[in-house]
């Protein structure tokens, strides 16, 4: 099912019909700054897992990622020292993955590994996702296929593709796929991961 939803000007109602999905435990497939991506709240590990299962993803050895509405909401989630707090001030409008100490209000799939990624929504949509939900969102970027890059990018052949395997697919209009930047900000000096569209 595709819901076509204005990031500037959302209905409403068919916002509502994400948040209750996201609240029942369901994935979805939303917009984000650098593409499409699955999502889900956060909060319920069985929705974690199937992500997870989604990407085959092995949450043991690899680090989850999870968009957080702004700085207050990242702070619950995850230790934030004042050194980090102040990098993130000074870049939460870039396109970035803050790599930090998980939190204890994660669930037990996020503690099998002791960092946890940070997104800081940039989307208007994802924003309104996070605020209206009241927890993160998991979020994970869909495969990227270089010989067909349009499967992560235009929303009426994700929903082709992908459409059976999620609840629903919120259309945004076609948004280009592109990396974040990952800063892992557990290290001293912090360390550069993976040079995404921003620049550190």
């Amino acid at each position: 099912m595709i819901i076509k939803i204005y990031p500037d000007n959302p209905n409403r109602r068919e916002l509502e019909r994400a948040v209750s999905a996201l609240r029942d435990g369901k994935v979805i497939i939303y917009p984000t700054e650098v593409g499409y991506a699955y999502g889900c709240d956060a909060l319920q590990n069985r929705s974690v897992e199937r992500i997870c299962e989604l990407k085959g993803v092995d949450p043991r050895r690899k680090s989850l990622s999870i968009m957080c509405s702004d700085m207050s909401m990242a702070a619950e989630y995850c230790r934030i020292d004042n050194e980090a707090f102040r990098y993130m001030k000074d870049n939460h409008m870039q396109k970035y993955t803050f790599v930090l100490p998980v939190g204890s209000s994660l669930p037990k799939v996020f503690k099998n590994r002791k960092q946890v990624g940070i997104r800081l929504a940039l989307h208007p949509l994802t924003r309104l996702l996070a605020e209206s939900l009241g927890s993160p969102l998991l979020t994970g970027s869909l495969p990227l296929d270089p010989e067909t890059p349009e499967y992560a990018s235009d929303p009426e052949l994700i929903e082709e593709r992908y459409g059976l395997t999620v609840e629903m697919v919120l259309d945004g209009g076609i948004i280009p796929f592109e990396q974040t930047t990952v800063v892992d900000c557990t290290t001293s000096p912090y360390t550069i991961l993976r040079e995404g569209g921003s620049k550190p």
